[in-house]
């Protein structure tokens, strides 16, 4: 038995004593904002030309796994990084970005369709590709003069993005895909991503955030010392009222390294067929 499937037990155990047990045992050590401040006071390293490097293995969590879906006392499943368990969509805390997408009032019904039937809907919970920006930002990037690569390891295995950034535009002809069909520029020091052409039968968070074919998401990574300021907004104006910023998130360098997934049929799949109802934004 991997590790790996070690850890997975020990969250389904936790989940099983209760919310706050799972959410601090899929955090683990969590990162003091003292380190992530010395940590981003380092000199920005930069490559031949001048871009800021950001080759490496990059951590948001406190430890590089990434968590695997869990049950809440009230029921509900959480993806990643859940808040605390209740019905529908928290609120914003003052001064930060919206946790929901807004939505036309015509497709409210439709939202809260998906998310009252999450476990028939959600199909990140299916073994299928998470989707973008819900797959956040990736575990490691490998960066040259022309393209950046973005691999994840992910709650459904192991994903890759290929983002060139040398001037191409978005390919032609190209089917719609769960992680779409991504470009990427420069602004300064800001490596802005653009990606396209995604299918829809992902969401863009939790609690039925539902999206259209004509879905188009903005990635935007910043280096600071030994950190990255991480931040998506989506645009969607078939369905959503206004483009939707997902909350900032930073990343730190770390020495672990990401390893092969699990195939996701090795998860505990009870977790999705006893009548859970909707997951918590996460």
């Amino acid at each position: 038995m991997t590790h790996r499937s070690l850890r997975w037990i020990a969250l389904a155990a936790a989940a099983a004593a209760g919310p706050w047990m799972a959410h601090a045992a899929a955090q683990g050590p969590r990162m003091t904002p003292e380190r992530l401040q010395a940590l981003a006071a380092k000199p920005t390293p930069r490559l031949t030309g001048g871009r800021p490097d950001l080759n490496g293995t990059w951590d948001r969590l406190g430890g590089i796994e990434f968590v695997r879906p869990q049950r809440l006392a009230d029921g509900s499943i959480c993806i990643l990084a859940c808040g605390p368990a209740g019905g529908g969509p928290p609120g914003p805390a003052p001064g930060a970005a919206p946790s929901f997408p807004t939505y036309k009032p015509e497709f409210l019904a439709k939202v809260k369709d998906l998310s009252d039937r999450q476990t028939q809907t959600d199909t990140s919970l299916r073994c299928q590709p998470i989707g973008v920006p819900r797959i956040g930002p990736p575990g490691k990037i490998v960066q040259n003069a022309r393209e950046v690569v973005f691999l994840y390891d992910d709650i459904n295995g192991s994903f890759f993005r290929i983002i060139p950034t040398d001037g191409r535009p978005h390919r032609k002809g190209l089917p719609a895909s769960y992680l779409g069909d991504a470009i990427g520029r420069w602004e300064k020091d800001t490596l802005v991503v653009e990606t396209v052409n995604f299918n829809d039968e992902t969401w863009l968070t939790d609690n039925g955030a539902f999206h259209t074919t004509g879905l188009k998401v903005i990635e935007r990574f910043r280096r600071v010392g030994d950190t990255i300021e991480y931040q998506a907004i989506a645009e969607d104006p078939a369905v959503l009222a206004e483009p939707w910023t997902g909350r900032p998130r930073t990343l730190w360098l770390t020495d672990q390294e990401l390893e092969e997934s699990p195939r996701c049929e090795d998860r505990d799949m009870s977790l999705v067929t006893d009548g859970s109802h909707h997951d918590n934004p996460r």
